[in-house]
């Protein structure tokens, strides 16, 4: 016998509660999603009826230079700066997790760019990226004491080592690493230095200062990477992103190494495991979901990068720094021209399909594994 679905505030509840959010995806996403395909198969500039055009927009879209230019940037941007900000969160996690006085205090100040107005960071980075910004003012220094600073190094390499070796030879436990030994090998190699610096035996080169035009150039760099170099602007967007989306991405790795079973590593030191070891053979394979989660939200997010672009305007020719996000607002919001709905809806889809493609790929190469 069946039985008969009886109304009641069991089986009631559960709906009322999802209505919020099913309200939000069939009004805010399915019915925007229908509209936005419905005009990009018109022409349409929003004064007139729209015009159907069929998948013209799309055909059209592929054959112009500027599409081209945003899609490569695009794609550029989202690989380079999810890779350097996973790697950078990564360690940056690893280094403050560690139980030393006045953590706290660090924690908070890396966090400090991610909860930044991203429209003040931006316009003080273009403060720092004018010819004569600050910028160009460290690199000038360092060019100028480069040999100095490999001095420096070579100097507390050796102290370090010949420490080292002399404990190994007594036969005592020593990390190559040894914290009280790097503090002891960077003051001695400090001193040295400042000695030979004083004495002059130690002087800086005279050069002229850099003046590297950073924003508004339409400059290829790195010069030898031929088809796969990027504008010089872009790659200043990109120390931006990465310097602001880091810190976010850090605390998600950090709670992740907290989670991690302080067994693993009393067994690995038991082992005899280095500080190298115990990183590649247990915190990356326990952050692996974290991994995954910080490389999906960094692509999605990259791909559909904007505001960081259309503060910088003009200040960058706009084929240097153009992502496809930029490119819907150019269609969707031109200046001195009348609106390309049809098109910029057509570009909003590409986005749209692209971004689906590539999580899908990362997760299929990454193969993350369902609990």
């Amino acid at each position: 016998m069946k039985k008969k679905w009886k109304f009641s505030s069991n089986n009631i509840a559960p709906y009322i509660l999802l209505l919020p959010f099913l309200f939000w995806i069939v009004v805010f996403f399915g019915y925007a999603f229908s509209r936005v395909l419905y005009f990009s198969l018109t022409r349409y500039d929003l004064f007139s009826k729209p015009e159907f055009v069929g998948i013209a927009n799309y055909i059209n879209l592929f054959k112009e230079y500027l599409f081209a230019r945003a899609l490569k940037n695009s794609l550029t941007f989202a690989v380079l700066v999810t890779a350097l900000q996973t790697i950078f969160a990564l360690i940056l996690a690893v280094i403050l997790n560690r139980k030393i006085r006045g953590i706290k205090f660090f924690r908070a100040a890396y966090y400090m760019p991610s909860v930044t107005s991203s429209v003040v960071i931006t316009l003080i980075f273009m403060w720092l990226f004018q010819r004569q910004g600050i910028i160009n003012y460290l690199l000038t220094i360092f060019k100028a004491n480069y040999h100095i600073i490999g001095y420096f190094i070579l100097i507390m390499v050796v102290i370090q080592s010949f420490m080292v070796l002399k404990e190994k030879f007594r036969n005592r436990p020593v990390k190559i690493f040894e914290p009280s030994y790097m503090l002891l090998s960077f003051m001695l190699s400090f001193a040295i230095i400042y000695f030979l610096r004083v004495t002059g035996v130690l002087t800086p080169h005279e050069i002229k200062n850099i003046e590297l035009i950073w924003l508004n150039t339409r400059k290829m760099i790195p010069d030898w990477a031929g088809p796969l170099a990027f504008p010089r602007p872009l790659g200043a967007v990109m120390l931006l992103n990465i310097w602001t989306t880091v810190p976010t991405f850090m605390l998600l790795y950090l709670a992740g190494l907290q989670d991690i079973p302080n067994s693993l590593f009393e067994a690995a030191e038991v082992d005899g495991a280095t500080g190298i070891q115990k990183f590649i053979y247990i915190i990356i394979p326990q952050l692996k979901h974290i991994t995954f989660l910080v490389v999906t939200m960094g692509l999605i997010g990259t791909l559909q990068m904007f505001d960081q672009v259309a503060i910088i305007g003009d200040q960058a020719p706009i084929e240097s720094t153009v992502t496809l996000a930029y490119y819907v607002y150019r269609n969707m919001f031109p200046s001195s021209a009348n609106p390309k709905i049809g098109f910029a809806s057509a570009a909003a889809l590409v986005l749209a399909v692209i971004t689906l493609i590539v999580v899908y790929l990362q997760k299929s190469l990454t193969g993350e594994v369902r609990d």
